[in-house]
């Protein structure tokens, strides 16, 4: 249970720390890139060496590291595209909603099940996290800015990225990791959202549209240490874990979405409504009938 608690407390902290950068002016895309190289640096260090050699590129697994390098930092995009054009409600919603992916993934490829209780809880996980996240209503006033049509994909791209990137981490890590390599398969993910991310940036940096602050090198390191270990956890969790997948993925997403809307409520003084507090509540008995539900 310990990997389970630290993926929940750490990937509550990054969703946490983005609040941050949004109030001290850190330009988010920087931020992520730094972070992703932080993740390497600290894997590297972690591990002992740089893992990444030509042996390395050779294995199976090698590809599956590189889509999901590719994968981190277009959803980290996307959830700030979605936050910014659409609303945060939406983004988070968008996100948390896409834990259905996993689940029926597990089903269909390791004819895992879902019935019963558990079948219930899964339900329920969805009906919370769209409670938790419900916003209140907004007056209708003029500020309020008209969304594009084009705007609305991003939920679309999001809910199905966010899911297939989870689903992606479960196969790899049930198919090819083993205690041996899972730093190496996690370096290699990193290592891949950076070199994508530090080719952007320089272009970036090239044609002024973006300016190197300290700010953003600091805040990528405070986010990166976390992030790297956020999916160590995360991994060793779906290995070590007492439940099928298709469990394990509500219950993770589902302490995320309660922890960060607590501490949200508690440190940034966020209100929660009576309909998102329907929402924690309904999170906590979800974890449960998914969890314990049916056994005997």
């Amino acid at each position: 249970m310990i990997y389970l608690l630290g993926s929940i407390l750490l990937t509550s902290y990054l969703t946490l720390s983005f609040k941050y950068c949004e109030r001290h002016g850190v330009s988010i895309f920087q931020a992520i890139v730094f972070n992703y190289i932080t993740c390497v640096i600290t894997g590297s260090i972690v591990n002992g060496a740089f893992p990444i050699d030509g042996n390395t590129i050779q294995t199976p697994w090698f590809r599956w590291a590189c889509l999901m390098g590719l994968m981190f930092i277009s959803i980290f995009n996307v959830v700030g595209l979605t936050a910014q054009k659409m609303s945060v409600a939406v983004a988070s919603v968008a996100n948390k909603l896409s834990l259905i992916i996993p689940v029926v993934l597990s089903v269909y490829l390791y004819q895992e099940s879902v019935t019963g209780w558990k079948l219930v809880g899964v339900v329920l996980a969805l009906l919370a996290v769209a409670l938790t996240c419900y916003p209140e209503k907004q007056g209708g006033g003029s500020d309020q800015k008209p969304v594009q049509k084009w705007a609305y994909f991003l939920p679309v791209i999001l809910f199905f990225g966010s899911g297939l990137l989870d689903a992606l981490i479960n196969h790899v890590q049930q198919t090819y990791v083993t205690d041996e390599n899972y730093n190496a398969y996690l370096i290699s993910g990193f290592f891949s959202a950076a070199t994508i991310g530090t080719c952007i940036l320089l272009f970036q940096y090239a044609t002024k549209q973006l300016k190197f602050a300290w700010k953003h090198l600091v805040a990528g390191v405070l986010i990166g240490i976390p992030n790297y270990f956020s999916i160590w956890c995360l991994v060793r969790f779906l290995k070590n874990s007492p439940w099928e997948s298709s469990a394990s993925f509500p219950v993770n997403n589902m302490g995320i979405v309660l922890f960060s809307s607590v501490v949200a409520w508690l440190l940034f003084k966020e209100r929660l409504s009576k309909i998102n507090w329907l929402g924690v509540a309904l999170s906590l008995l979800a974890i449960y009938l998914i969890a314990f539900g049916n056994k005997s």
